[in-house]
């Protein structure tokens, strides 16, 4: 698994018309009418990496495994919701069950899809969002942060440290800003994802744009850019039509073609997911046989057992070593072989941290 990204936004934003899109399926009904999207609907997608159809070809695997990215289709928002307004309450509820979000919106002028507020405005869209979180981040954290004082005098160090990672966090949200833009020492990080804050979870805004303009982009995705730069936030520019055009498309030639004449190199997807790993800084390894290549997915920064781990526990568990070869000397030496007699290929212990690309085979006894 890659990662559980919850798409959100106002009503008829796009976000259904997105999430079918991008998991090629028609799980989530699209329709021009509020609340159209009430239990969320979850869908997996491949993660496109042509670094494992490359090893894949030199090894001769008769299987090809990506890793997956999950996508969750919540409900639109309204003003209100952090006071159980519309379907607030099972709105917030579902954004705490990701692990980054997505938020949806409108970039395009249209007058046959109504727009909640009556005009296209994604920096007003975002702020209404934020704005709900951010009171439902407010309304938790005061309420705790009062017990979180008193153990904090009593002499409990565990509590302390909570204490002050929340008065951080209401510094920043009394000021009308988001957790995340909290500056929270690197070594908390842990503690403070603990907090469950809504607004504390990665964002990338998505610009929804029409055809027309997916390839150039336009005023309202200039001031999506400037939104993201300045809550140090991501954001990319995807047409949900285009994404809904190109997702039957099946034959390669095909859908290159279709993209060329919008102006495209690739589908949005493959950028939407770029963004994702980027925001919860992902990295990708490979494992490579006859049987199968594989792709798995780990946070940056993982150390060797923890990434064998990521197959099976015991392999964490019994884990002794791992035989590495960095992605691009195993293709400079066609395959695995061709690396272990050139030297390429390195025993790696329990203290060495995985890199992107790196092709792995676990040693390992339980």
């Amino acid at each position: 698994m890659g990662f559980n990204c919850g798409i959100v936004g106002l009503p008829n934003v796009g976000k259904s018309t997105l999430f079918n899109a991008l998991t090629a399926s028609a799980a989530a009904e699209a329709a021009n009418y509020p609340f159209c999207t009430i239990e969320p609907n979850v869908g997996r997608v491949s993660v496109p990496d042509p670094r494992l159809a490359k090893i894949a070809a030199l090894s001769k695997s008769k299987a090809v495994v990506p890793t997956q990215i999950e996508f969750t289709d919540i409900a639109g928002l309204v003003r209100g919701a952090s006071k159980g307004e519309g379907l607030g309450n099972q709105f917030l509820g579902h954004i705490r069950a990701v692990e980054a979000v997505a938020h949806v919106l409108r970039c395009f002028e249209d007058d046959n899809v109504t727009h909640v507020d009556g005009a296209v405005d994604p920096v007003r869209d975002a702020e209404t969002v934020d704005t709900e979180l951010m009171l439902a981040d407010l309304e938790s954290l005061e309420r705790r942060a009062d017990q979180a004082e008193k153990r904090a005098k009593s002499g409990d160090k565990d509590a302390k440290r909570a204490a002050g990672l929340m008065g951080a966090a209401l510094e920043v949200l009394r000021e009308g800003r988001p957790a995340r833009t909290a500056k929270i020492d690197p070594a908390d990080r842990r503690e403070f994802r603990a907090l469950q804050l809504l607004t504390a979870k990665p964002v990338l805004y998505v610009a929804n744009v029409s055809e027309e303009e997916a390839a150039t982009g336009n005023r309202h995705t200039e001031a999506v850019a400037a939104l993201a730069a300045e809550q140090g936030a991501e954001y990319v520019v995807i047409s949900a039509a285009i994404e809904a055009e190109l997702s039957p498309l099946s034959d390669p030639a095909e859908r290159s073609e279709y993209l060329s004449s919008m102006g495209l190199e690739e589908p949005g997807l493959h950028s939407f997911i770029r963004t994702g790993y980027g925001l919860l800084d992902l990295i990708t390894y490979l494992t490579s046989g006859p049987k199968e290549s594989r792709a798995w997915t780990i946070p940056r920064g993982t150390k060797a057992p923890g990434a064998a781990g990521a197959i099976h526990t015991d392999f964490e568990r019994g884990f002794i070593a791992a035989e590495t070869i960095g992605y691009d000397d195993f293709v400079a030496c066609g395959g695995e072989q061709g690396a272990k007699t050139a030297g390429k290929m390195r025993l790696e212990g329990r203290d060495y941290t995985v890199q992107d690309g790196d092709v792995i085979l676990f040693r390992f006894n339980v």
